[in-house]
């Protein structure tokens, strides 16, 4: 079934035509929102800041869908919020007592929500104050009330912003985090066509119409491959068969059916790139809010080195790193393997018990190879293609493509899901 198929017959449910028209009329608010001034700041001062401020600013104003560059209450779009939660999943394996809350269900769950609730507001403080030292020259009236103002209006945003998040996913359809970052990439994206037709355009005043032409197509054929394989590998799963023996308990007979385990091939998701583009823009970061002006040595480097092929190479490695470092965290062989023998499941040909767990770790890690080598390409590609092409937007980067497609996804399997479930209990009824 087509996606538009799945929204058509979608919409002609009640239950389900209210939930889209509420998460609909939601992210209108986000969009709104994102043009609402920060009080105290200069726009035009600040959006010059912003195109010298380089990769990082560039990509703050594409994940809040532009509403950084606009200086507006929401520039530092959900990021802290996404930053808490992956603090908080790394303490919950780190920690006994964070991991006892996971287990408890339902209760233990929303202990752990509100948790990176609070964190999200800290760090969204911290990065306010960040950004504050590195905007003051947006600054109208320096001083102690516009630090009050401006970095707790932005910590505000923020906070409304992930609280939008949390009332589309109870509410709403899908996960509104993540439909909050894919509707601001995608109000970007009539920017980047503007930027292909400007090429163009470009091309036809200095005579050069066929290199331009080349170069857009370049961009465009890429576009839809790393689409295209960004879609499959989501998709793709190893599957490990299971087999269940018979019990025979009285005149009943128990198990006997065959299953299998899905092992996704990109299991950590989009973490891995998130984790590698934080630590490898910290640095700058740092400079950009605090030695913006210096002409060290060493700051020069620092500013120079995200231009750099070792730049690449290493923000590679880190996301190959990242993947098996987090589906480690999140995939337990030897926890699967004992509940397959407890339940009285075996993989065929393997014996229960630890061959089990070390068979189903051989597996994952040739499955996750392939994985951190594919989300390593795509989050480099795309910079080739623009130092080829001579296009530096960051529009279209690995991370844009991954929360696109992937948000995309799941959104469509939760409709596909709830019409399924509406379908059965329709049946029963």
């Amino acid at each position: 079934m087509g996606m538009l198929e799945i929204l058509k017959n979608a919409w002609k449910i009640p239950d389900l035509r209210k939930k889209l028209i509420f998460t609909v009329c939601l992210l209108l608010v986000y969009r709104i929102g994102s043009h609402i001034p920060v009080p105290g700041l200069n726009p035009t001062e600040f959006q010059k800041l912003v195109e010298q401020g380089g990769q990082l600013f560039g990509f703050f104003d594409i994940v809040s869908g532009g509403a950084f560059k606009l200086a507006t209450i929401f520039a530092m779009s959900i990021t802290p919020y996404i930053n808490s939660s992956i603090i908080m999943q790394l303490l919950t394996v780190a920690i006994p007592k964070l991991e006892q809350l996971a287990k408890e269900g339902e209760e233990g769950r929303k202990i752990i929500a509100q948790y990176t609730r609070y964190g999200t507001v800290i760090l969204a403080f911290i990065q306010a104050v960040g950004l504050y030292f590195g905007i003051r020259g947006a600054v109208v009236h320096p001083g102690v009330f516009s630090f009050i103002t401006i970095t707790l209006t932005f910590t505000a945003g923020t906070a409304f912003l992930m609280w939008l998040g949390e009332q589309i996913t109870e509410y709403g359809i899908g996960n509104g985090i993540s439909l909050m970052i894919f509707a601001g990439i995608i109000s970007r994206g009539p920017a980047a066509l503007g930027g292909l037709a400007n090429m163009i355009q470009v091309g036809i005043t200095s005579g050069n119409v066929l290199l331009a032409v080349i170069k857009v197509l370049f961009i465009i054929i890429g576009f839809l491959i790393v689409i295209a394989g960004v879609v499959w590998v989501s998709q793709a799963e190893r599957r490990i068969p299971v087999q269940y023996a018979k019990r025979v308990v009285g005149r009943k007979v128990y198990g006997g059916q065959s299953t299998h385990i899905p092992i996704k091939v990109n299991l950590a998701g989009v973490i891995p790139i998130i984790f590698a583009m934080s630590i490898m823009m910290f640095p700058s970061q740092i400079i950009s809010f605090f030695f913006a002006k210096s002409t060290n040595g060493f700051v020069t480097f620092i500013k120079n080195f995200s231009g750099t092929i070792w730049y690449q190479v290493i923000y590679a490695l880190l996301i190959m790193f990242f993947t098996f470092f987090y589906t480690m965290i999140v995939f337990n062989p030897i926890e699967l393997a004992n509940n397959m023998k407890k339940n009285g499941g075996f993989i065929p040909g393997i014996r229960p018990g630890k061959p089990t767990s070390d068979y189903i770790s051989r597996v994952l890690n040739r499955v996750t190879w392939f994985g951190a080598l594919f989300l390593a390409v795509i989050s480099v590609v795309p910079v080739i293609v623009g130092n080829v092409t001579d296009t530096k937007s960051l529009w279209m980067s690995g991370t844009a493509f991954l929360i696109l497609v992937g948000v995309a996804l799941d959104t469509i399997k939760q409709m596909e899901s709830q019409m399924l479930m509406r379908h059965y209990k329709g049946f029963l009824e």
